[in-house]
């Protein structure tokens, strides 16, 4: 008898885990012929809420692991993605990508983690400052994560454009929610496979399907959100996050003329736009000692 072959089941990712939605909703996805891909979950508010409290208890482990761990683990990610490329290649193909360009997006994924696995624990360095002051004091300025950052990733691509957006996040020691591509989202839930089996620890990354225009004032309004980063072009979105996010002044990064693609779409001050500046004085003593003795 003709073997049936078993098809893959797309869940959500939250707190480690691969939940079915709480609202029991999916929709059909389907290839340019009208082939039936896949049933993706369609995520609810209660989806986010729940990945929002798995992203905060996460976060304070994750902010105060040491630099260069957090570095080992996005390296680990990318040696992953290296492994699994071809089943990357074929998800793309299966979504409408020619073989070169689902090639060409899985060797950027690589390579942008790998690139972020290397600012690590050297961005710190780059941000930092000692200020001068008029007072016997050391003044220092340092960055600090934000906190928990929501996401909502870019529209067009299904790999690329959740490694650019998650990987400065999370090499800055933040955790995060993130919407993947609607039209595109076999990519986000291989990858959510990839995390959970590198290292990463739960709840750091967070990884939502469904529909922008259901999700979105739930990412800008939740009121333990710190940061909302926006990769789409959806004006009116745009207009909403804008309005939502002054309700309790959380950051936003609107990256809708961002070629993700593009050597732009990777630099330390994308790991600079989710991190806070804490400004530390410390008193000097004994300043004449101090410099007999030197």
């Amino acid at each position: 008898m003709e073997r049936l072959e078993i098809q893959k089941t797309y869940k959500i990712f939250i707190g480690g885990q691969f939940p079915r939605t709480e609202s029991g909703r999916f929709y059909s996805l389907q290839n340019k012929k009208g082939d039936i891909l896949a049933n993706i979950c369609l995520s609810s508010r209660k989806d986010f809420r729940n990945a929002v409290t798995a992203a905060r208890g996460a976060f304070g482990g994750w902010s105060g692991r040491a630099a260069f761990n957090r570095s080992q683990i996005l390296y680990r990610i990318a040696e992953m993605l290296e492994g699994r490329k071809e089943q990357f290649i074929s998800e793309l193909i299966l979504q409408g990508a020619s073989s070169k360009t689902a090639l060409e997006e899985v060797t950027l994924s690589i390579d942008r983690f790998v690139y972020y696995a290397g600012w690590c624990d050297k961005y710190q360095a780059l941000f930092s400052s000692v200020n001068p002051v008029a007072s016997s004091h050391f003044n220092f300025s340092i960055p600090e994560p934000t906190g928990v950052v929501s996401v909502i990733a870019s529209e067009e691509s299904s790999l690329i454009g959740l490694v650019t957006a998650i990987a400065p996040i999370i090499a800055g020691g933040n955790t995060c929610v993130v919407l993947a591509s609607e039209s595109k989202p076999l990519c986000a839930v291989t990858f959510a496979e990839v995390l959970n089996t590198s290292d990463l620890p739960g709840g750091v990354v967070n990884i939502l399907t469904g529909k922008s225009d259901e999700l979105h004032s739930h990412f800008s309004s939740h009121m333990d959100v710190n940061a909302l980063s926006y990769y789409r072009k959806n004006k009116s979105e745009i207009k909403t996050i804008k309005e939502n996010a002054s309700l309790n002044v959380k950051r936003i990064f609107i990256y809708d003329t961002l070629d993700i693609t593009s050597d732009k779409a990777q630099s330390p001050y994308l790991i600079f736009d989710t991190q806070e500046i804490k400004t530390t004085w410390h008193p000097i003593e004994n300043v004449g000692s101090a410099k007999a003795g030197y």
